[in-house]
């Protein structure tokens, strides 16, 4: 996989910031509107994921995988996903709004993997599909974790709620990206 260079200034980075977090507090105040973005690179379509975390811990994490819609509006979406409709947790409440930290992740496009071994944990991130089940980490995953290639991947198949070996299977299918992460 070649390695995935997406890089946004930091206007960009904190206007994507800017407009998840005015998308959540949309919810809870009236007459919030979203601007436009600053830059044509904002209207590129690629896949997003936005974690909200309070305090460290996890507090929502909501993605799309594929890129079909501009980049600036999958964060909107995403942040209102994440924040009120990830199913792990209740809805963030007005009382959290203000201590939650979000992070970015966009992704590059999916491509298949034909050798697990090419996995890097930390580098990449991994979707396993089988029998209509499916499970994502993104690459900080594993990083966050410590974890290596081979406990990277049976927790992938994990949360696909496989069992932990399912990606030695031949009918898994296996598919690696990176994310531009802030």
């Amino acid at each position: 996989m070649p390695d995935f260079i997406f890089e946004l200034t930091e206007i960009e980075k904190k206007y994507l910031k800017h407009i998840a977090m005015l998308s959540i507090r949309a919810r809870f105040e009236k007459g919030i509107e979203v601007p436009e973005p600053p830059t044509e690179k904002m209207r590129e379509k690629l896949g997003a994921f936005v974690t909200l975390k309070i305090k460290g811990r996890l507090r929502g994490c909501i993605g799309h995988i594929s890129g079909d819609q501009a980049l600036w509006k999958t964060i909107t979406r995403m942040a209102v996903q994440a924040a009120f409709h990830d199913p792990r947790f209740p809805p963030l409440s007005r009382d959290e709004l203000d201590s939650v930290q979000m992070e970015i992740s966009i992704l590059s496009p999916l491509l298949p993997l034909d050798d697990p071994e090419k996995i890097e944990p930390g580098k990449h991130g991994l979707l396993i599909q089988r029998t209509g089940a499916s499970g994502l980490l993104l690459p900080q995953v594993a990083a966050e974790w410590g974890w290596d290639r081979n406990t990277f991947l049976s927790h992938t198949c994990r949360k696909a709620g496989l069992e932990d070996s399912c990606w030695k299977d031949p009918q898994t299918e296996l598919y690696w990206f990176q994310a531009a992460v802030f």
